[in-house]
């Protein structure tokens, strides 16, 4: 089975930038896409960006674009997400995400779920 720990979380000043990790452990890394999500207090999750399994491809939410990057390093199990010039509305909590096959990176249908790690920007 598949294990998936996010870390990197914090409070940071608006402006500021952070880099989160994902860890995984158990089955294929390597041939998964990975995705980041976030959760604000009473909001839907949504998507913020997603990778393929090479990391040949990447795709962004319009919310990321210019401020965020994922990437990957197969040979760590590990992905992450850079985010820079961070807004107070980039508070929530961000999850990693695992998709087994098919690149489908915006939809809520992946395979395996990180608890999350809590994101706070302060003005």
């Amino acid at each position: 089975q598949v294990q998936l720990v996010e870390s990197g979380g914090g409070l940071v000043q608006a402006g500021g930038s952070l880099r989160l990790s994902c860890a995984a452990s158990g089955g294929t890394f390597s041939s998964y896409t990975m995705g980041w999500f976030r959760q604000a207090p009473g909001k839907e999750r949504e998507f913020v960006a997603a990778i393929s399994w090479n990391g040949r491809i990447t795709r962004n939410a319009d919310s990321a674009k210019g401020r965020f990057t994922i990437s990957r390093d197969n040979a760590k199990n590990t992905v992450y997400l850079q985010m820079n010039s961070l807004k107070p509305e980039d508070t929530a909590v961000y999850y990693c995400a695992a998709r087994t096959t098919g690149w489908n990176p915006q939809s809520r249908s992946y395979d395996y779920w990180g608890q999350g790690t809590q994101l706070t920007v302060s003005s």
